[in-house]
């Protein structure tokens, strides 16, 4: 096991807590930061820590701090710090592609297989992470869903989630901001004027709040349980945000329909 990017549900299990305590002393004091990763069905979550100078103190059995000689601390993340990032997507083809929705800022990005995004963290900060492999479904038009975005595991409250792409939608009428193929980091945003879906992404969603997703291209349709919503859509990070304002019935979930 990676000792700097580590999958939490190892240590859930009561023998392990202990040895999560040991093993943490051993690496919070070389300079670094911690990452702590775990998956969904369809998502992975990943945190980020600077924890120089914590450590469990065996013989007064609590935490203590020790000084440290820097007081921030610089690293990266990449969408493949979620070890089996790969195993949540829907794409047997899938390229590595990412979207990356920070919790602490609000902010989406996406993140080209292996690319870093930089990242400085003080002393006891943290910052928490969604990462969604990106689905294709055409040229221009790309997506991946966040969840409930809200939540630290925004993504734990999805579900369900299927693509369906209409025959022939790489032949539709795209606006002349698309230009070669499909691509996750483009800059170029592309918008859909033909009468012609180019597909429909469906997901079952438990529990209520802000529902986010990247979409390359802005949505002609959100739909909530058969009723159309308004939604709001940064073209510049390609953020969708719609609201599920409340529980589903008990028993059942949300049925969020997106139209693109």
């Amino acid at each position: 096991m990676d000792k700097k990017n580590l999958n939490f549900s190892y240590f859930l299990h009561p023998r392990n807590v202990e040895l999560l305590g040991i093993f943490l002393n051993q690496i919070l004091f070389d300079g670094s930061l911690l990452k702590i990763w775990n998956m969904n069905k369809f998502t992975g979550v990943l945190g980020v820590y600077n924890c120089q100078g914590a450590a469990w103190n065996n013989i007064e059995r609590k935490n203590t701090f020790h000084q440290t000689k820097n007081e921030v601390l610089t690293g990266a993340i990449r969408g493949r710090d979620v070890h089996l990032i790969a195993e949540a997507a829907m794409d047997p083809n899938w390229n590595g592609n990412c979207a990356v929705y920070c919790h602490r800022t609000g902010e989406l990005i996406t993140l080209p297989y292996n690319a870093a995004l930089p990242m400085s963290l003080k002393v006891l900060e943290h910052d928490i992470f969604t990462v969604t492999p990106i689905k294709d479904l055409a040229p221009g038009f790309s997506f991946a869903p966040l969840g409930l975005i809200n939540m630290f595991n925004a993504g734990g409250a999805i579900e369900g989630l299927k693509y369906k792409v209409k025959g022939g939608a790489e032949l539709l009428n795209l606006d002349d901001g698309y230009k070669g193929e499909s691509s996750c980091v483009s800059d170029q945003r592309v918008e859909n004027y033909s009468d012609e879906l180019v597909g429909k992404v469906s997901m079952e969603v438990k529990g209520c709040g802000k529902f986010g997703a990247y979409s390359s291209a802005k949505p002609r349709k959100c739909i909530v349980d058969a009723n159309v919503v308004e939604f709001v859509y940064d073209s510049d990070s390609s953020l969708v945000i719609l609201s599920l304002d409340s529980m589903p019935e008990e028993g059942k979930l949300h049925v969020v329909e997106i139209e693109l």
